[in-house]
């Protein structure tokens, strides 16, 4: 990018955030992403318990990529930490960007594939019932009779998130364990279980 576009695009899309001031919040839709300029910013995720604090970023990094690169909502409330001034991109200008400064493709892919591994290796180290246990109890909340079936829940992938406390990642690695265990069954985009007992079954501990 050549130095007049750069000047132009960091005096259009500069913003700058009083300490504690929230940037987004878990759940919106999103599709820019920000780098530090300066200050720092934290990310936290609502998590059973309460929130907590995922990552704290400085001059330099970005985040929100995950909302512009795959159209997702933002998986973790960002908010300032002290006065921060940032850089806010959209999807356009920032394939522009990768375009034209391939090392900003470069980073932006490094990142994304550390935070997959990081995901992976969070998720192989949590044991089934942590998982399990905030899933079925969110399942339950929403289950409603159904003559044919038993229960039957209606609900989505991102609603059964945020009501189990848990990550898209790990709401749906949990959900495939009660498929594959036959304790759910999806018909027509609906969720059905024989009663809640045999849900809840999963989560006994074995004398």
């Amino acid at each position: 990018m050549s130095e007049n576009t750069q000047v132009q695009v960091q005096k259009t899309y500069e913003r700058e955030f009083e300490d504690g001031a929230l940037i987004f919040e878990e759940g919106d839709p999103g599709d820019v992403l920000y780098v530090i300029q300066a200050g720092e910013v934290e990310l936290s995720r609502w998590r059973l318990g309460g929130r907590r604090t995922v990552a704290r970023l400085g001059p330099g990094d970005f985040f929100g990529e995950m909302s512009v690169v795959i159209g997702e909502g933002r998986n973790a409330r960002a908010q300032a930490i002290g006065r921060a001034r940032l850089l806010e991109l959209d999807g356009e200008t920032l394939e522009a960007m990768c375009i034209e400064r391939p090392e900003v493709a470069i980073r932006i892919i490094r990142r994304l594939t550390s935070r997959l591994i990081e995901s992976e290796r969070r998720l192989a180290a949590l044991g089934v019932d942590d998982l399990l246990r905030p899933v079925v109890g969110a399942l339950v909340r929403e289950a409603e009779p159904d003559s044919e079936h038993g229960i039957r829940i209606v609900t989505t992938l991102r609603k059964l998130a945020a009501d189990a406390g848990l990550s898209l990642f790990e709401t749906h690695r949990a959900l495939h364990q009660l498929l594959d265990q036959k304790r759910v069954r999806l018909v027509e985009d609906v969720l059905v279980a024989k009663d809640v007992d045999s849900l809840t079954a999963c989560l006994e501990t074995p004398s």
